[in-house]
């Protein structure tokens, strides 16, 4: 559990944040690196700063992120546990909350800033369906530290991972030339180093029984995303390792429960307790490659290059290799297929049994994904994954650890979204967002799960249908200012920071596969510039604390207002804090996302929302707002 301390530093008000999720994972000191402690992430990041060929993306980039190191806890839900600076409220926000009589009867500001900024319902995080009604936070090529093509392989990002909230991890196994009985953890075809297998799952144990320790019993399963590229021998030691290492943690049989399940049915989340599930590839008759290189003018020269070097390798590689059958066995709720065809989602067999596996999982890349969508194909796709399993990946030009957009692919039901978690930009943002206090695994909207009322329906029938679950909604958030904004990296002192906050909102588009965002912002802070008349808006004069705020905890006294939007449940609100530097780019100072489903428990209320940096690392700012969510 959580324990919080009851300290308050010689500032009343510098206090730790109450947790969101009633539980933390402590990450333990020897893993806690930053850039400069020459660990994984940080080796590779200055190796990267000498020899990459690919300039980074400028910082006023709003998709763009810094690389993660390994005292970040955001990504995938569980910075809500608070690990960051203590925090502070600036005099004018103080003056702010008493002059609006923010707090209630008996209440101080500390407690205010303390109370959580959302609110999960219940039912979101119920376990009580089958496990292809849930979408899973997850991660691709986690062995990764920081590039694709040339950066290094190790333990440590599966300890961060899986602490910082992922549920489902990859493993690319392959043969190990030196000794055919401890196969080797790398990405084929690339300079980057190697692990051992072996190492990879004492890790995930260790984690795992950390969890129970701490959870009094376990948190949710872990999926092991296993990609195999190993013969027969290194197979049968695959298998022998994984059950040496792992022992009672692996599910290695189906669950027993009170009611029986057939083969062809899901098994429930909660049965799944907290083991570690393999999903084993299966391969079938003229599947598709895995290769993706679509998409390729996107690429610059140096990726191009890169890209068409690894096909080739590819080429000149043996075949895939069978899987035997006792590795077989491991994949007990989730066999990986790359169909040849689209019948997995146009029949009604859908895999036939003769060559289709039980319980398969979809894996197919963003690019091919994309290009089933652009021809239509958007409802059919929801409707299979509505009752079968879904892992889309990053195509293969994402060289750089860049990330697909989850959203869209949400918005069709898949579950596994693989992310880059090498660097926290905006997909891992709205990762972070939606399993944020879940323990990683989120119940999808209704209208995305298994019912008859859905899944019997024909393709133009469940569009409607879903176009009527859509509700209309309303979003105003009142937006009253920041206490401790940080200075950009480079800066000695605040001059000249002109900060101000721009907020996307962001929701899956109609038709299926698409994304619709729209932005708002509010006007730039500027120090001794504001007249009390501004800042005191329509609710009185703004006192001399406000108005004489300094430019790091800005007064804005604002609402944003979105009209209308089609709420289906998967709504984000993306918040940024910049500042209008002239004639140059725009630095993004801090970034928080919200999903609107969790804010809605606390709507009409003032809540102080805690700011990451881009390398999702908790600063010492806070956004102090309100958000009011209205039906129309």
């Amino acid at each position: 559990m959580c324990h919080f301390s009851t300290f308050l530093s010689t500032h009343p008000l510098a206090v730790p944040r109450r947790d969101v999720l009633g539980a933390q994972t402590v990450i333990p000191s020897n893993l806690t690196l930053s850039i400069l402690d020459g660990g994984c992430l940080g080796k590779t990041a200055h190796r990267l700063t000498l020899g990459s060929r690919r300039r980074t993306q400028p910082i006023d980039d709003e998709e763009a992120g810094d690389i993660i190191p390994f005292d970040a806890h955001a990504g995938g839900g569980h910075f809500t546990c608070k690990h960051g600076p203590q925090l502070r409220v600036s005099p004018a926000l103080q003056s702010f909350i008493a002059r609006n009589h923010i707090l209630s009867s008996g209440e101080t500001v500390a407690d205010l800033l303390a109370k959580p900024h959302i609110a999960v319902p219940r039912e979101v995080i119920n376990r009580d369906y089958p496990l292809p009604e849930y979408f899973v936070s997850s991660s691709h090529n986690t062995y990764l530290c920081a590039h694709q093509l040339f950066g290094e392989s190790s333990t440590d990002p599966y300890r961060h991972t899986l602490q910082a909230g992922s549920r489902c991890v990859e493993i690319d196994v392959w043969d190990n030339p030196d000794n055919l009985d401890e196969p080797k953890v790398t990405h084929g075809y690339t300079l980057v180093s190697n692990i051992p297998f072996r190492e990879v799952c004492k890790i995930i144990r260790q984690v795992v029984e950390e969890e129970e320790e701490s959870g009094g019993g376990g948190g949710a399963p872990v999926l092991i995303s296993l990609e195999n590229h190993c013969g027969a021998q290194g197979q049968e030691a695959l298998v022998r390792i994984m059950k040496e290492v792992w022992g009672r943690h692996l599910l290695d049989k189906p669950v027993e429960t009170e009611s029986h399940i057939e083969q062809d049915q899901h098994v429930r989340l909660r049965d799944l307790g907290s083991k570690i599930v393999v999903i084993v590839e299966h391969h079938l008759i003229n599947e598709a490659s895995s290769d993706s290189s679509s998409d390729s003018s996107l690429e610059d020269e140096a990726e191009k290059k890169e890209r068409k070097q690894r096909k080739q390798a590819k080429k000149d590689a043996p075949e895939a290799k069978l899987i035997i059958p006792s590795l077989a066995e491991l994949g007990v709720y989730g066999q990986s297929v790359k169909p040849p065809d689209n019948s997995w989602f146009t029949s009604s067999d859908l895999l036939p049994s003769k060559d289709g596996p039980h319980h398969h999982l979809i894996n197919v890349s963003e690019s091919g994904l994309n290009a089933l969508l652009s021809s239509g194909n958007g409802a059919s796709i929801a409707k299979h994954n509505a009752r079968h399993l879904m892992r889309v990946f990053p195509k293969g030009t994402r060289i750089s650890s860049k990330n697909l957009k989850p959203l869209p692919f949400w918005g069709l039901g898949a579950q596994v979204c693989a992310l880059n978690w090498q660097t926290f930009d905006a997909s891992m943002q709205i990762n972070e967002a939606m399993f944020a206090g879940t323990g990683g695994y989120v119940l999808k909207p209704s209208w995305l799960r298994s019912n008859a009322a859905m899944v019997g329906l024909a393709k133009k029938e469940f569009r409607e249908q879903v176009a009527r679950t859509r509700r209309r909604k309303r979003l105003r958030l009142v937006v009253a200012g920041a206490s401790d904004v940080p200075i950009p990296s480079g800066r000695d002192t605040d001059k000249e920071l002109k900060p101000y906050l721009t907020c996307t909102l962001l929701h899956p588009g109609v038709p299926f596969g698409e994304m619709q965002q729209t932005k708002k912002k509010t006007d730039v802070f500027r120090k001794h510039k504001l007249s009390a008349l501004l800042i005191g808006g329509l609710t009185g004069a703004a006192s001399k604390e406000e108005e004489n705020s300094l430019v790091t905890d800005p007064v804005w006294d604002e609402t944003l207002e979105w009209d209308e939007y089609e709420d289906d449940e998967l709504v984000f609100l993306r918040m940024f804090i910049k500042s209008d530097d002239s004639f140059s780019s725009n630095p993004v100072l801090c970034v928080a996302s919200v999903r609107l489903l969790y804010v809605e428990g606390v709507k009409g209320q003032w809540r102080f929302v805690r700011m990451l940096d881009l390398k999702g690392r908790e600063t010492a700012c806070t956004l102090l707002v309100k958000f009011e969510v209205d039906e129309l």
